[in-house]
């Protein structure tokens, strides 16, 4: 039995906690797609965790042998585990894209990746195509009775939940017209179980679209706002009267994109004597727009924001800088030690003094942060991100940090040496009564079998063992983010 508890092994993880090469052979594709009740499994499934863990991320980092530049151009793979009566069932699928379906029929790349990924023939076969290639990979929710793959760039993708068929691309009732985007990552309020999400039309000057919605899936509100610049913006937080977004100082020069040189990341310039614009949009849409600055800083993602009289905290993954996509990299080569890591700040926005000021919460290496979804947009006292196993410099994400808001005391659950940890997926319990009474659950690259596990944590106290760790027969690959939800998808026949 291999366990990974920090507290037990720390002695015996070596000064630098991973390895290039395992951490590398979680990004090699997943051909198959499986379906089977998981039977190899330490510990027990919690009784009373019932419902379904739906994951999203590439699934193909090749096509037909032909790499792509950067993961963040895959096709889109939906990994699905239920759970019921103490018992857990595993499928996957890809999302059936247009785009996935084509390459897979003509067995070779045929579109340019966001990334960096060309076809093949060099810049005279890629200038001036300007398609774009719906991935779908990025995110996957229930909500309003549709099962969900979203990618920021385009409309969504509905999946049915129970077999993860794809039915085909989803306008949310006439909301969304085609081509329309609509973001990867939603926010449900804590409090109303409400649905907000955005989209961005960038440009010279870009237009941010709030959508709300009620939790019956029916739209209450819609409305544009111009903010001045290009907006290079993947995700925001809510709070019950505003949506928060930080517009990174970015430039787009979209010439070596058109000419065929470069994907259209690698056209965006990071630039650090520039200021990062907060953008605050009441929900209310009959209140104006705020425009704020703050130190220059580049931030994926945010993970929870709250109001206070006339302020607002923000808590959010900040970077020195983008991290450059360049084009004759190879992604599996990153050199951590190399970047400066992600880390968690807290920005204290005054709405009547028009200030924002800063204060660093983590200086962990730290990605994927997750809350209690009760707490979403509300005050609240702890904090689960994946999180680098050594408390200094940059790494990959081999850890579970538990961060108490409150106290300022900190948990960590490590997989080093051997495991590469995902997303941490807060489930609350059923009859929790506290807000860090549930489950945390994260898929665990185990480069030593070259396998994926899920580790069921207590999210009361990550200084213990695994509740459960199931061990699939197979890796996923890295992915991006996922969502729980308590109806329970099992398979509809039984199967081995």
């Amino acid at each position: 039995m291999q366990t990974f508890q920090l507290y037990e092994h720390a002695s015996t993880i070596p000064v630098t906690p991973y390895n290039a090469e395992d951490w590398q052979k979680g990004y090699e594709s997943v051909k198959q797609e499986v379906d089977y009740w998981i039977d190899d499994i330490e510990g027990e499934i919690p009784q009373n965790l019932n419902g379904t863990l739906f994951r999203n991320g590439p699934g193909l980092l090749d096509i037909n042998g032909q790499r792509i530049h950067h993961p963040f151009d895959g096709d889109g793979m939906i990994a699905k585990i239920s759970f019921k009566d103490g018992r857990a069932h595993f499928s996957n699928r890809f999302v059936r894209t247009k785009g996935y379906q084509e390459e897979q029929a003509a067995g070779r790349i045929l579109y340019r990746g966001v990334f960096g990924t060309q076809k093949p023939g060099g810049w005279l076969a890629n200038a001036f195509d300007l398609r774009q290639k719906n991935i779908a990979n990025t995110n996957v929710i229930y909500w309003g009775d549709k099962l969900l793959a979203l990618w920021e760039a385009a409309e969504p993708y509905r999946l049915d939940p129970h077999t993860l068929e794809t039915l085909g691309l989803e306008y949310l009732d006439g909301l969304l017209e085609p081509g329309d985007a609509f973001a990867a990552h939603p926010r449900i309020d804590g409090e109303t179980e409400r649905l907000v999400n955005f989209s961005i039309k960038p440009g010279l000057s870009s237009t941010i679209t709030i959508y709300e919605f009620e939790p019956s899936g029916k739209l209450l509100t819609k409305h544009a706002h111009a903010v001045p610049g290009f907006a290079f913006i993947h995700d925001f937080a809510i709070t019950p009267n505003y949506c928060i977004f930080f517009q990174n100082p970015v430039t787009f020069n979209p010439l070596p994109f058109v000419l065929g040189w470069r994907g259209a990341a690698e056209c965006i310039k990071f630039n650090p004597n520039r200021p990062t614009q907060v953008i605050i949009i009441p929900r209310n849409p009959k209140q104006p727009m705020q425009l704020l600055q703050t130190e220059a800083g580049f931030v994926f993602h945010h993970a929870n924001a709250f109001e206070q009289g006339d302020k607002i905290y923000l808590d959010s993954i900040c970077y020195d800088s983008l991290p450059a996509v360049e084009a004759e990299s190879d992604y599996r080569q990153t050199n951590f030690e190399a970047l400066s890591p992600g880390q968690l700040w807290r920005f204290e926005i005054d709405l009547i003094a028009k200030t924002v000021q800063r204060q660093n919460l983590e200086s962990r290496c730290c990605e994927f942060p997750w809350v209690n979804p009760k707490k979403v947009g509300q005050p609240y006292q702890y904090l689960y991100l994946g999180a680098a196993h050594a408390p200094q410099g940059n790494a990959p994400l081999q850890a579970i940090l538990k961060l108490d808001l409150t106290s300022g005391t900190r948990e960590v659950w490590s997989a080093a040496p051997k495991g590469y940890v995902s997303e941490p997926v807060f489930v609350p319990h059923p009859e929790g009564m506290n807000e860090d009474d549930g489950w945390l659950l994260t898929l665990v690259y185990d480069s030593a079998h070259h396998r994926s596990d899920l580790a069921i944590l207590d999210a009361r106290d990550l200084n213990r063992a695994p509740v459960a760790r199931l061990h699939l027969k197979h890796h996923v690959p890295y992915g991006l983010h996922g969502s729980f939800t308590p109806d329970c998808f099992e398979p509809l026949r039984s199967q081995d």
